[in-house]
């Protein structure tokens, strides 16, 4: 495989566009980069970081389709509202913006953690009939898509923890570190200028004040655990499971209740990687990806 070309979270941000998305009375603006041609495929990143989790392997992506990749409200770029009730349902609402103002009406699904279940409630939606485009793949890196298999570290325990404001005004780039160490694979350790920018990212307009409201999604996937865990049984595209094993939060334990209860399961188990595979092995992500795509075309 070719080298892989990345970009700094600065280049990042400057290759990027805002839209703004009505949500509300006020609205919001939206972080987006559009990147290659071809068919669509739209890259939903993962609690706490942003859309620079898939600099790694953008552009060898875009060699083979468009890339859509956004920073969902809260996160990186985009817009940060305090006291905001984030929702999976709004972040639902601003994929689905993104991709009627781009005149995107059917596409592809790349999505880690958070993004997983953004992705589910847009499959609930596309099952309901009432989706606005239509997904015609989606393959999931490390993620709690099956309520009661994700295991949260003690720093996301408490930050849904009535003290949860408290950690969040109190969280520092030591401790910001320190959780993101725990989450990779033992030879997979992200270098300091990558934990740098994840924290410059995460930090930007004082987005990490908000980190106990956006987590709520915990409590959202108690909640709606049928509605999301159904539509992935009953999902009428084809699916694709990327787990890094060695997470602590989801790995080998998601990877053994996805094969034990998906009907026809697609899995496939990275050794020694941990939450962030899009970091820690992008080869990898790349080459079980595109023998995923196509696999479909035979």
């Amino acid at each position: 495989m070719d080298m892989l070309t990345t970009l700094d979270l600065q280049q990042w941000k400057a290759s990027g566009q805002y839209y703004h998305f009505y949500g509300n009375l006020k609205g919001h603006d939206i972080f987006y980069r559009i990147q290659g041609q071809g068919e669509a495929l739209l890259l939903i990143h993962g609690f706490p970081s942003c859309s620079w989790d898939w600099h790694k392997i953008s552009k060898q992506l875009s060699q083979h389709y468009q890339i859509i990749s956004f920073d969902l409200l809260g996160f990186g770029f985009s817009d940060k509202p305090q006291q905001h009730h984030y929702t999976i349902f709004e972040q639902a609402d601003i994929a689905e913006a993104l991709l009627t103002k781009l005149n995107i009406d059917s596409c592809h699904i790349l999505a880690h953690d958070y993004g997983d279940t953004v992705f589910q409630e847009l499959l609930a939606r596309q099952i309901e009939g009432r989706l606005s485009f239509s997904m015609r793949s989606a393959a999931m890196l490390n993620g709690g898509i099956f309520h009661g298999v994700h295991h949260p570290l003690l720093a996301q325990k408490l930050l849904i923890s009535p003290l949860g404001g408290i950690a969040s005004r109190l969280m520092s780039q030591a401790t910001f570190n320190h959780s993101f160490k725990k989450i990779f694979g033992k030879n997979t350790q992200p270098s300091t200028p990558e934990l740098n920018q994840l924290w410059q990212a995460n930090s930007y307009q004082n987005g990490l004040r908000n980190a106990h409201l956006i987590i709520r999604y915990m409590d959202e996937r108690k909640q709606y655990a049928k509605r999301w865990g159904g539509a992935l049984l009953n999902s009428p595209i084809p699916l694709r499971l990327i787990d890094g094993v060695a997470d602590p939060i989801s790995g080998g334990h998601l990877s053994d209740y996805y094969e034990a209860n998906m009907p026809a399961p697609d899995s496939v188990r990275l050794e020694g990687i941990g939450h962030y595979p899009q970091l820690e092995a992008p080869e990898l992500v790349l080459k079980y990806y595109f023998e995923f795509i196509n696999n479909l075309k035979q």
